[in-house]
């Protein structure tokens, strides 16, 4: 399975540049791009990339500020920073980056590079094989949220229930918060871990843990009542089945 990178920097040649180094070589393909801080954890929670370029200065933001964040969603991505700017090396290998390329760019470093990401990938993908690691979706604590004119990162663990209502998603957590969000069910059903939460109905997702009772609401559907919220979610009978199964 080839390796996806994303880029992030907001000078187009440069991503153009490094787009076609990269896919040049056997074994990556790019999965994304752009410009800005608040795109750049966007198309990150999407595509899930295993390997990040970023600039240290991305329109007004800070490359470095972006991958600590991007750290705490995925620690084990690698982040290559670019830059016309050696001085910010030292800052940058405190982020543990796997590299650091200054601009204008050597075309063989950039090869090397490439190199050494291929040779430890390989060694975490044998790793992973052996031991059969749960794979990264399944560990996952947070996740990102876009809403209307924000993003939100919530843990896993705080969300009680999703619920469709009104042509938007609403996501129920443990603090009596609520986030309405564009996102539709099937994608936010993608980010959660499958071991914790279930599609109960086609406009509830439930997290298995926070169940407190699971009352009969008609002939093939019940009412689930959660610890932490008054709110209430439906599941299927068949669904219904699979949770007693569970707690059996």
């Amino acid at each position: 399975m080839a390796i996806k990178v994303m880029l992030v920097d907001d000078e187009p040649g440069i991503r153009l540049i490094l787009k076609k180094v990269i896919e040049r070589n056997d074994g990556f393909t790019v999965v994304g791009e752009c410009d800005n801080m608040t795109e750049a954890l966007l198309q990150f929670n999407e595509y899930n990339p295993q390997v990040v370029f970023m600039d240290i200065e991305i329109n007004g933001s800070s490359g470095i500020d972006c991958a600590k964040v991007i750290s705490k969603l995925a620690p084990d991505t690698k982040i290559i920073f670019a830059t016309a700017y050696s001085e910010y090396m030292s800052n940058a290998f405190e982020m543990y980056a796997f590299d650091y390329l200054v601009k204008p760019f050597d075309i063989q470093r950039i090869e090397h590079t490439l190199e050494r990401l291929q040779r430890v990938c390989d060694v975490l993908e044998q790793s992973w094989q052996q031991s059969h690691i749960l794979p990264q979706s399944e560990d996952k604590t947070k996740i990102l949220i876009k809403g209307k004119e924000s993003i939100q990162f919530l843990d896993t663990d705080d969300i009680i229930l999703v619920e469709r209502e009104n042509n938007t998603t609403v996501i129920y957590t443990t603090d009596n918060e609520s986030y309405n969000t564009s996102m539709g069910m099937g994608e936010i059903e993608e980010k959660l871990p499958k071991s914790a939460f279930m599609r109960s109905h086609k406009s509830y997702i439930i997290n298995l843990t926070r169940i407190k009772a699971i009352e009969p609401y008609g002939r093939w559907t019940y009412i689930v009542k959660f610890k932490g919220t008054k709110k209430d979610a439906l599941i299927t009978k068949e669904h219904y089945e699979q949770v007693k199964q569970i707690y059996g």
